[in-house]
């Protein structure tokens, strides 16, 4: 029998679940829901805006061995879907006037001896070739480690404290992916050296300048930048990460753990509500001047990555164009998704078992595709980090 251990880190939580829609009126979406829980995944919370209003569920289980679901508009990790707070600061200091967009990273940041022809556009876009501190992943198949993020040493290690700094100099110590601005490579390190940016530019932390910028004007309250904080604010959902111990399974809670491992590549908690408030707001030009927010949208030509966001077409069915990121982190993802003027959105967040395996993420991935399409019509949703189920690289 598998071994289940709870978490002994995290307090007791209320899950009570807050007054929802119960699908009727949308059957499909409800449907939607059911069937990511029916491929493998414990609960799934799902608000979606359109011309029909809106629409709130949830299906599944917040934790192992209990009939509750999760709560509608719980608290969640949402991984990579950070990478697009991040980056509407970064543009927000832009337009204060206090950050060049073209500017070299290295008149900033001296400290790391970094390349000159490194870009602040190169960090936000994901073409600076900087190696990604949680394992780059090549085509041939080679994979060269980062930092423990996964097995059970991640799991002996989750509570750690990694200083943002200590990563950018692991990462500068490895060979680089490529020439700046030569390819395009998803790597976490970007990020962190955005958070770095915006401290040494500002004098004020990440969380600080996030909280001036986005979560006070929007009303953001159930967003939170946890730094090394290990919990989750209740009600919210679990976690879990399953490894092998001697030959034996064991599937460990890791709704709490210290998240400065992934620092800013993905180490923001959100709920449903406030992902739609902010996506909505930043795609209806509420945060940045239309220039800057068309940069932002200004797709990579191999993946379709702007500035700290995805952008995709929405088939031959759907609206058009489809602006998203999608993020994964320890036994959570979330999904964000928007029109090009915030008005439709769909946020969620999926809660299952991880493994390094990835053994979810094909399913997932279907799960998805089926979820875009019945709310953005014929919507296809696949990106660099669209399952995002390990956690690693996102």
């Amino acid at each position: 029998m598998e071994k289940i251990t709870t978490g002994d880190f995290c307090s007791s939580e209320n899950m009570k679940e807050r007054k929802s829609t119960d699908g009727q009126d949308r059957p499909e979406l409800q449907k939607a829901i059911e069937e990511i829980v029916d491929s493998g995944f414990l609960g799934v919370q799902l608000r979606v805006h359109d011309e029909k209003g809106e629409w709130v569920g949830s299906a599944g289980v917040s934790r192992l061995g209990e009939a509750a679901k999760p709560p509608t508009n719980g608290h969640f990790r949402i991984g990579s879907n950070t990478k697009t707070f991040t980056a509407t600061v970064v543009l927000q200091l832009v337009a204060e006037g206090r950050i060049g967009l073209d500017d070299s990273v290295v008149d900033y940041l001296p400290e790391f001896g970094m390349d000159r022809r490194i870009t602040v556009r190169m960090l936000l876009q994901h073409t600076s070739g900087v190696f990604n501190f949680t394992g780059e992943y090549y085509e041939d198949g080679r994979v060269v480690p980062g930092i423990p993020c996964q097995g059970q040493e991640w799991v002996d290690n989750r509570f750690k404290t990694y200083h943002p700094e200590e990563l950018v100099r692991l990462a500068l110590s490895r060979p680089v992916r490529f020439d700046p601005g030569t390819d395009w490579s998803y790597s976490n390190t970007n990020y962190v050296l955005a958070r770095l940016l915006i401290e040494k530019v500002t004098g004020c932390s990440l969380a600080e300048e996030m909280q001036r910028l986005i979560l006070r004007p929007l009303g953001l309250s159930g967003t939170v930048v946890p730094d090394t904080q290990p919990e989750i604010p209740e009600p919210h959902a679990h976690a879990y990460y399953r490894y092998e111990d001697a030959g034996e399974q064991k599937t460990v809670d890791i709704t709490c753990q210290n998240p400065s491992w992934i620092s800013t590549g993905g180490d923001m908690i959100s709920t449903t509500q406030d992902l739609h408030t902010f996506i909505s707001a930043l795609m209806g030009g509420k945060l940045l001047p239309a220039p800057l927010l068309a940069e932002m949208c200004k797709p990579h030509p191999k993946i379709g990555y702007g500035l700290g966001v995805f952008v995709q077409d929405a088939g031959p069915n759907g609206d058009g164009t489809i602006i998203t990121h999608n993020g994964g982190i320890s036994g959570y993802a979330a999904l964000m998704y928007s029109t090009p003027d915030g008005g439709k959105t769909l946020t969620a967040s999926v809660n299952y078992v991880d493994d390094a395996a990835m053994s979810l993420a094909v399913v997932f991935q279907k799960a998805l595709q089926r979820l875009v399409e019945e709310v953005f019509g014929g919507g296809h949703a696949e990106s660099a980090d669209a399952a995002g189920l390990a956690g690693k690289q996102d």
